[in-house]
């Protein structure tokens, strides 16, 4: 399936595609993970689409200042995502005010201390969101196809996490919200699946997830 993407979407559809597993697994730790790596696909895909060349976007053209507005945060990047629905006659399906609450609740259960366990629906929002925003950037036209095409090829190998990183059990979970390297190497881990230290772009990416946490 990955052959099918163009290789500047291959890294946020990857995003997409380990946040759904967890997602569909559904434990309270996976709907965790879910939230989070729905959350930075949604950042992810807008900041990969406005780094590329002109030719890899359909030749739409954005003045450089403006760029380096829109790729400042979060939500400048969800005010670039507007004007180009906007710009291209698309349908708004979610607004920016609800899709930064989904922000919000990833912040909440990751940055404010809580540990609590996201609801169904914001699940189902935030993954809304994400795939409405990968399949307008990368003009994928049908991205649940894609997506249910990358897990059925997953089960013939699943990535692997490195045995160091396990997974927290019992009142050790509690600990896992907690400020340590461990915490937010499993999560990145998690997230991005197969990825390998010798390689410079997963190591970026890595420290770009753990640098937001």
């Amino acid at each position: 399936m990955k052959n099918k993407l163009k290789p500047w979407a291959a890294r946020p559809f990857e995003l997409i595609f380990h946040a759904e597993i967890h997602y569909r697994k559904g434990s309270d730790y996976d709907r965790r993970l879910a939230l989070i790596s729905f959350d930075n696909a949604i950042e992810v895909s807008i900041a990969t689409y406005l780094s590329l060349n002109p030719l890899q976007r359909g030749n739409r053209q954005y003045p450089k200042k403006d760029i380096e507005k829109w790729m400042n945060n979060y939500h400048s990047k969800l005010d670039f995502f507007a004007l180009e629905i906007q710009t291209r006659g698309l349908p708004e399906y979610k607004e920016k005010a609800e899709i930064v609450w989904y922000h919000d609740q990833r912040n909440e259960h990751y940055h404010g201390g809580g540990f609590g366990v996201p609801q169904q629906d914001t699940l189902d929002g935030i993954r809304q969101v994400a795939l409405w925003v990968f399949s307008v950037l990368f003009e994928a036209a049908d991205i649940e196809t894609d997506l249910e095409a990358a897990i059925s090829e997953s089960d013939k190998e699943m990535p692997s996490i490195p045995d160091s990183f396990i997974v927290p059990r019992g009142a050790e979970l509690n600990k896992f919200a907690s400020d340590t390297a461990q915490a937010k190497a499993l999560t990145a881990a998690t997230m991005i699946g197969k990825w390998y230290e010798s390689n410079e772009n997963d190591l970026k990416i890595i420290r770009k997830i753990v640098d937001g946490f």
